[in-house]
């Protein structure tokens, strides 16, 4: 456990500005409380003490601001950054590396039984205010803007934005380079503009294929 902390501490302040120092880390950051009672809590959950696992997780909750269900399945390195409004449901699953930023919800649609929460792979980062919802998979290297609203699958290497959250880069590549910067939790592109977008180029398709014919 004291490995697992000084490593969380070490990736907290390679990636905060504001952290200082090692014990500043330590006694103040909720994200550290959250994520190291989780795996107190998720001891517990495996070994089918349910109950204890959930009055861990509830006191947490209302230490941090932070909830994470125990049965949750989280890798090495995440970081929740500030933290207040964070839900991480029971089937959610977190790789290695992540960042979620505060007002994050990894939850269900009330729909669906069994795995009910989503898939984040390694590298994700979620931007302030952003729900993703349902039991679908988030590829490595991912980045999902503030406040928007994943409700379907993201491959590896994109960049999503929106309500609901659409694809606006690949690979490094802009899928519609006039309108979409990159992100940095700021510039966010209006969806509208990106649906115009989408069909201009898509006129401009239609254009050259009528062209091609009239030849």
């Amino acid at each position: 456990m004291f490995k697992y902390l000084k490593r969380d501490i070490r990736l907290i302040k390679e990636r905060d500005p504001a952290a200082r120092s090692f014990f500043e880390i330590l006694l103040t950051y909720p994200s550290l409380v959250a994520v190291r009672n989780y795996r107190i809590a998720h001891w517990f959950y495996k070994k089918k003490m349910f109950t204890t696992a959930r009055i861990i997780s509830q006191h947490t909750r209302r230490k941090t601001g932070i909830e994470i269900h125990p049965g949750a399945k989280i890798g090495k390195g995440l970081f929740i950054d500030h933290g207040m409004g964070v839900v991480i449901g029971e089937t959610a699953v977190i790789g290695d590396n992540c960042l979620i930023y505060q007002g994050v919800t990894l939850g269900g649609t009330g729909k669906d039984k069994g795995k009910r929460h989503p898939t984040l792979g390694h590298n994700v980062l979620v931007g302030a205010g952003a729900k993703v919802l349902g039991p679908f998979k988030v590829g490595n290297n991912v980045k999902i803007a503030a406040n928007a609203v994943v409700l379907n699958a993201i491959p590896d290497n994109c960049t999503a934005v929106g309500v609901p959250a659409r694809v606006v880069r690949k690979n490094g590549q802009k899928i519609c380079p006039d309108v979409i910067k990159e992100i940095d939790q700021i510039h966010i592109p209006d969806p509208v503009s990106l649906e115009l977008c989408r069909l201009s180029t898509e006129l401009e398709s239609l254009k050259k294929e009528v062209s091609e014919i009239k030849k």
